[in-house]
């Protein structure tokens, strides 16, 4: 009754375990694992740790990166300078603003979010162009 999966949200890790809070700037790489949420400014990288699959960066409304974002699970509501690498889902909600690329395997975009940049599916492979048509030479008074 209470517990349903959509009250739940899909998110997929245990909650939040660090807080970056409105009035902290941190200038360098940050390297986690399970849930951070951002309310201040990180000026770097941010990566969560390879053996954690359910590492979920969330980006607030007042939040903002400035830098490579690589995880699992990322929700943004906030702004991003810098590409996305999200191995699992992307969620960008409404106040979303994403100034890169975003790579990703699952997206979900709410109305008003915005993208400066491309959104390139993780799993798709690269689109190959046919080989250009070999033309014999023509003589120039030829008319076609």
């Amino acid at each position: 009754m209470f517990g349903n999966e959509k009250s739940k949200g899909s998110r997929g890790a245990g909650g939040v375990e660090t807080l970056i809070g409105p009035r902290v700037v941190i200038r360098g790489d940050v390297s986690f694992s399970g849930g951070l949420y951002v309310e201040g400014t990180i000026q770097g990288a941010v990566v969560s740790d390879d053996a954690d699959g359910a590492a979920v960066l969330t980006i607030s409304e007042r939040g903002m990166i400035e830098g490579e974002v690589r995880a699992p699970h990322v929700i943004v509501n906030g702004q991003l300078h810098g590409d996305l690498y999200a191995s699992e889902r992307v969620e960008l909600a409404a106040n979303a603003r994403v100034q890169g690329n975003i790579y990703y395997k699952v997206v979900e975009m709410a109305a008003g979010a915005m993208i400066t940049g491309r959104l390139i599916h993780g799993e798709a492979p690269p689109k190959q162009l046919p080989k250009p048509e070999v033309v014999k030479d023509v003589p120039k008074n030829a008319v076609a």
